[in-house]
């Protein structure tokens, strides 16, 4: 697994940095065609794919400049490499190369779900330091991850799935997995979309002033960062919950 983590970190990295001459939003993300490696990753080496895809992103933000937002694109891109796998096998598991319509919409539920957990944490972490809003960065990571993911991942998995399958490195050949029981999965699944779907929404509301929380007291902040910053961290909590149920 350590190996597996590490190919998936320096396959990641080495895809990031050519890209970085691509900002959307500069010094912030640029263009990641990149971002379907976690995806494909997550179905192939399960958790190797999540650590790979936090060391891979944080080796290629080496490039763009280092500072304390990266942590949260750390935390962003484990989460980005776990999800996907977690859900998956939530939802019934199998081979992850979608040929029924049942198949392609859990394997779109899966890939949104990483790409969701991503872009929450990371529009959430940088608004909570007054970098980025909210609206326009969680939005357009949330974007870039399900366009390039969307569009790369099933074909990446229909060549390289059956060779990694032959060669048994797939994760639930490597170490001993266990699939969470019926309850437990739904449960799981369900504080993950209220979670992740929640905070989304919690996330543009609050920046944008539309939506106050409760228990947090208005500020004179123009990034909102007390409001994003706390209002959504419940929503954080809950996704973060979810996921380790499944």
């Amino acid at each position: 697994m350590v190996v597996l983590t590490a190919m998936s970190a320096s396959l990641y990295a080495a895809v990031l940095i050519p890209f970085k001459v691509i900002p959307l939003i500069p010094g912030i993300t640029e263009l990641r065609p990149a971002n379907a490696v976690p995806v494909v990753c997550s179905f192939l080496f399960g958790p190797a794919a999540g650590w790979g895809a936090a060391i891979g992103n944080a080796i290629g933000d080496t490039f763009g400049g280092l500072g304390p937002g990266d942590v949260f694109g750390f935390a962003g891109n484990l989460l980005y490499g776990v999800a996907p796998y977690r859900v998956w096998r939530a939802l019934g598991g199998g081979r992850p190369v979608p040929s029924t319509p049942l198949d392609w919409l859990r394997f779109s539920v899966s890939l949104v779900a990483g790409a969701a957990c991503c872009a929450l944490v990371v529009g959430w972490g940088l608004n909570l330091l007054g970098f980025v809003p909210f609206p326009l960065l969680g939005n357009v990571v949330l974007l870039n991850n399900v366009i390039a993911a969307g569009i790369l991942a099933p074909l990446v998995l229909r060549q390289v799935y059956p060779r990694v399958e032959r060669a048994q490195l797939l994760f639930t050949d490597v170490m001993p997995t266990r699939r969470p029981g019926p309850l437990r999965a739904r449960i799981g699944l369900g504080l993950l979309l209220v979670g992740v779907v929640g905070g989304l929404v919690a996330g543009n509301l609050a920046a944008t002033g539309a939506w106050q929380p409760a228990w947090v007291e208005l500020s004179n902040s123009p990034t909102r960062a007390p409001e994003v910053g706390f209002g959504v961290a419940p929503f954080v909590a809950l996704a973060a919950a979810g996921l380790l149920l499944l």
